[in-house]
């Protein structure tokens, strides 16, 4: 059997492909998988880290200023759904793909409308409670729509193609362990870790807030950091701290990264999260279990993020700040106050592996292989 999986932009898109495609594989050694990405995206980079192939094709997303440069940008997107179709064709002629599976990005449009007008099964699957523009717009077409959540059948007008299945997580999620993940990262025994990660592309608010943050941590290191400032953040941070008069973190326990590519092995040896609450990454700390500080980013369609975060919240599973309550002293005194009170961080530990949908990935890859029947 053969698989395609579009998917794009960012993490939270491609992770949940890399998951179901490890399960097919396990399930099926013999398949052949092939990822179809957009061009210059983190796919091209984090899908052959998992050992997968991929090609790519011409896309660009939508800008919703209402000026000429957004108009201009948009006139070019159009052509290029036109090339990225043209392309998508040539890679599924070539391929022979049974079924085509997108979970996100605007990759996922061209290649899954060339799927379907070339006759092949496709699923879309949707990690958020309120769809994106992608996924409505393949909803008419697709033979499958996946949702992360049950209120989320709302927004589909054809119902009878909705499954809830919540949100696939890599199997590394599932399988890693907390003393063995913190002897392989070579922690301190007895030091409590934070792991700060706001999204693969990064967050410019909260990079400069966790400058801050580690300058006063500094004061009394009593806990580890490895913070995650996405693709985008890097440079501009390590410039802050150098202002900020912020010299030798790493050295001193604060391990400021571009990105947490060993994310499954780094989250399982937290002792707390602090993060957005995109659908991925709750879906991962339920896999693994780990409290968290969440942030909710303001800058999503229909709020989805606090939606998200208000549920592990009210479940006893993770504290919600919202972004604009968030100052470096307000997050680091929450921190402190949770990291010296073990028994609720092992309470809310409890109630976030609880959550776990930890059949996703499962389900998911059942859908595909009864699509190919």
């Amino acid at each position: 059997m053969k698989f395609i999986f579009t998917c794009g932009g960012t993490a939270g898109h491609i992770n949940p492909a890399l998951g179901v495609a490890q399960r097919l594989k396990e399930l099926l050694p013999d398949c052949e998988i092939l990822f179809v990405g957009a061009e210059g995206h983190m796919e091209s980079e984090l899908v052959p880290r998992e050992g997968f192939p991929i090609k790519t094709v011409k896309i660009t997303n939508i800008s919703r200023e209402l000026n000429f440069e957004g108009l201009k940008h948009n006139a070019d997107t159009v052509k290029n759904v036109f090339t990225a179709m043209t392309q998508a064709k040539k890679i599924i002629r070539e391929f022979q793909p049974d079924v085509v599976v997108g979970t996100g990005g605007y990759v996922c449009y061209p290649v899954l409308k060339a799927a379907h007008s070339m006759k092949i099964p496709t699923v879309v699957h949707e990690s958020n409670a309120v769809p994106g523009l992608t996924t409505k717009m393949l909803s008419g077409t697709t033979d499958k729509i996946l949702v992360g959540f049950e209120e989320s059948r709302q927004y589909y007008r054809h119902k009878e193609r909705v499954v809830v299945t919540g949100t696939p997580v890599r199997h590394d999620f599932h399988s890693a362990e907390k003393q063995d993940a913190r002897v392989k990262l070579g922690l301190e025994p007895d030091k409590p870790l934070v792991v700060s990660v706001w999204g693969s592309l990064g967050a410019a608010f909260m990079n400069k807030t966790m400058v801050g943050f580690i300058g006063k941590a500094l004061g009394d290191p009593f806990f580890g950091l490895i913070h995650s400032t996405g693709k985008s953040g890097y440079q501009k941070m390590f410039e802050d701290m150098e202002k900020a008069g912020i010299k030798n973190a790493k050295e001193r326990g604060m391990d400021v990264r571009e990105y947490i590519y060993d994310m499954p092995l780094v989250m399982a040896a937290a002792d707390l999260v602090i993060c957005r609450s995109g659908a991925s990454t709750l879906s991962e700390l339920t896999a693994l279990g780990r409290p968290a500080i969440l942030v909710p980013s303001p800058n999503v369609t229909n709020n989805h993020q606090e939606k998200n975060a208000r549920v592990l919240e009210k479940a006893g599973a993770a504290v919600v700040i919202p972004e604009s309550e968030i100052t470096e002293d307000k997050l680091l005194g929450s921190v402190s106050l949770l990291l010296s009170r073990p028994d609720t961080l092992a309470a809310m530990a409890e109630q976030m592996k609880k959550i776990d949908m930890g059949d996703a990935t499962e389900k998911i890859a059942d859908i595909v292989l009864d699509l190919v029947k």
